[in-house]
């Protein structure tokens, strides 16, 4: 094969291999029984992610830039709000909210994770604890991407537990204004520095606090806030991810959530996307099998494709097996959850097993791409790098294993 050295974006040069194509990769029919509609949203994503991410995410990427030509035609195709019920918006069911993110995370992380912050937590946030008033002012403009919202709950100093969070939420009075004022600092913090508002969560103490954990919705640009980028990431480059100082940030009494008044909504919000995590696992590891399967079938060696060595297609065989397992229980943890029927250990289980697995099928992958491995044209190495972010937020491998860890024993072993 020619390579074409024309640049797919500036610092980008096209691979010397195809290894882009889609693959239908349902060994054991997991998701054969979707719905049409489902079945139809999880192609329209397919073709985005095809037509769209695919030709131009290396350069983002790279540049460490973040796509908001894309974001903006996510929000065009209704794909920004990651499931979450919108008034006036077709409700998309999980079914098809998991194919779509596992379609997403075949093309690029950063943009499933755009769509995880929007969508999955600031959005969600809203939706489920925000009043009337809040609902109706944020949530269509966020899923028409006219509101850039953050989720701020991780801090600097440790985790996103319960006990040691350390921003403080105190009542108080501005020019004749009831309110609140907020003081603290968080980081990893998804659109924390370039978008419009952010839901911080913040444990209200002083006169008339109850020194639970309660979220408020706040302005990026009121007095007191400051976000800095956070640089130097090797992975989820075309995310900006923010470590923010709130100095005494006031906001007005309707900025805070009424139905989030303990670290539990919290909890339920980081539930209902802790599933998603998994179905993003399945994807980038697709994308690593993927480009696996073409690039043995393109590649000679020894005067024939790499396809024909027992070696390869051994493992060819492990990935497969690993992508099947985790595909069925994907789609079993969806059904439970669509019966209201999930637990919050079930759904950790399900994280804790598909990041594992996608860790080990772009392993695989990368070593059997050799130094081509290391090339963002090939794919893997973007994948490769974005799934150890996917390994590390919505809870660690170990923070998931403690959580199923207590539900086998009685015993917490963290709290």
């Amino acid at each position: 094969m020619t390579a074409d050295r024309s640049p797919i974006m500036p610092g980008v040069t096209a691979p010397d291999y195809d290894v882009s194509q889609p693959l239908d990769v349902d060994y054991l029919g997991a998701f054969a029984d979707v719905t049409p509609q489902e079945r139809a949203h999880q192609l329209a994503v397919r073709e985005f992610v095809q037509t769209e991410v695919l030709p131009v995410i290396d350069g983002y990427w790279e540049r460490a830039e973040v796509p908001f030509d894309l974001l903006k035609r996510m929000a065009d195709l209704d794909f920004l709000r990651d499931g979450v019920d919108v008034p006036g918006l077709p409700r998309i069911s999980l079914m098809a909210e998991g194919l779509a993110s596992m379609e997403m995370s075949r093309g690029d992380g950063s943009v499933t994770t755009i769509c995880g912050v929007q969508g999955g937590l600031a959005l969600r946030s809203i939706v489920m604890h925000g009043s009337p008033e809040q609902v109706d002012r944020y949530a269509g403009p966020m899923a028409r991407g006219e509101i850039l919202g953050a989720f701020a709950l991780t801090e600097p100093t440790h985790g996103s537990d319960s006990v040691s969070l350390e921003t403080t939420a105190r009542r108080a009075v501005r020019d004749g204004v009831d309110g609140y004022v907020i003081a603290g600092e968080k980081k990893w913090i998804g659109f924390g520095s370039c978008g419009h508002i952010a839901v911080v969560w913040a444990r209200l103490v002083g006169e008339g606090g109850d020194d639970q954990v309660h979220g408020f919705v706040v302005p990026q640009d009121a007095p007191g806030y400051r976000a800095t980028t956070i640089e130097g990431k090797t992975s989820l480059r075309a995310i900006w991810q923010a470590h923010i100082v709130l100095d005494d940030v006031f906001v007005p009494a309707d900025a805070a959530l009424p139905g989030a008044t303990s670290f539990r909504a919290t909890s339920q919000v980081l539930f209902a996307t802790r599933l998603g995590v998994a179905w993003s696992a399945v994807g980038h590891a697709i994308a690593c099998y993927e480009a696996a399967v073409q690039y043995a079938g393109q590649r000679i060696q020894f005067g024939r494709p790499l396809a024909a060595s027992q070696l390869v297609q051994e493992r060819l065989t492990r990935m497969l097996a690993t992508i099947t397992q985790m595909q069925l229980l994907v789609a079993q943890t969806t059904r439970l959850a669509e019966r209201g029927a999930l637990s919050g250990p079930q759904a950790s289980l399900a994280k804790f097993t598909c990041t594992r697995g996608a860790r080990e099928v772009a392993s695989i992958a990368r070593d059997m791409l050799g130094g081509n491995g290391i090339l963002l044209g090939n794919r893997v190495a973007r994948h490769f790098a974005d799934i150890e972010a996917l390994h590390t937020y919505e809870g660690t491998e170990s923070m998931n294993a403690l959580i199923v860890g207590r539900d086998i024993t009685g015993v917490s072993a963290f709290a």
